[in-house]
């Protein structure tokens, strides 16, 4: 039995399974498409574009937030001052609290033995921090969600909206220890508030 052995790159054909038939041509083999020139350039990304591209060119200094209004705590808006002003708040509430606590344990301790102020501290600050904290939060809560909404009904962004808003924060927070205790309170925090926003709008 003679067995003929045949080279398949000289004698298969092929073609693209979605080709014209106007462009098959049968002649062209394997061997043929392998060896054709190519240009290994063309198969960059970017090839074929030439000059037409535009680069987004950024400062090195991007300064303050786009839409930010600056000042010492640049925001986009009532909405970053809600979360980031209210979270700032309660942390730093907390942690004066608990500072609070910790001398306040100290010095009520009623014996020297270590285990007894240890547990005095520990008792004293986490009621002293979580309290003060708590109610940092919610003041400043209350209050920045005043503030945006006095600034969206006015149309506009000044310290006087800063001491209205403090000025109803503490009054609607004290409202139910009565008017007296409610004005005492709604005072104070206008007070606050125009201090910290006339300082700001300075400092801008």
């Amino acid at each position: 039995m003679s067995q003929h052995t045949t080279n398949v790159e000289d004698e298969e054909t092929f073609a693209p399974i979605y080709a014209n038939q106007e462009d098959f041509n049968p002649s062209e083999t394997v061997s043929s498409f392998l060896n054709t020139s190519y240009d290994p350039s063309r198969l960059h990304p970017l090839a074929g574009l030439g000059g037409g591209l535009d680069y987004l060119n950024l400062d090195d200094d991007p300064g303050v937030l786009p839409g930010s209004q600056g000042g010492l705590l640049p925001s986009r808006g009532w909405s970053d001052d809600l979360t980031y002003g209210t979270g700032l708040t309660y942390i730093t509430g907390l942690s004066l609290g608990g500072a609070f606590g910790f001398y306040e344990g100290l010095r009520s301790s009623p014996s020297p033995a270590f285990k007894i102020r240890l547990n005095t501290v520990l008792n004293s600050m986490t009621r002293r921090g979580p309290f003060i904290g708590n109610s940092a939060g919610v003041l400043a809560l209350m209050y920045n969600g005043i503030n945006g909404g006095i600034a969206k009904a006015r149309g506009a962004q000044d310290p006087l909206n800063s001491v209205a808003a403090g000025a109803l924060t503490g009054a609607l927070f004290k409202s139910t220890a009565g008017l007296r205790a409610a004005g005492s309170a709604g005072g104070v925090c206008a007070v606050a508030a125009g201090i910290w926003a006339f300082g700001r709008e300075a400092l801008m």
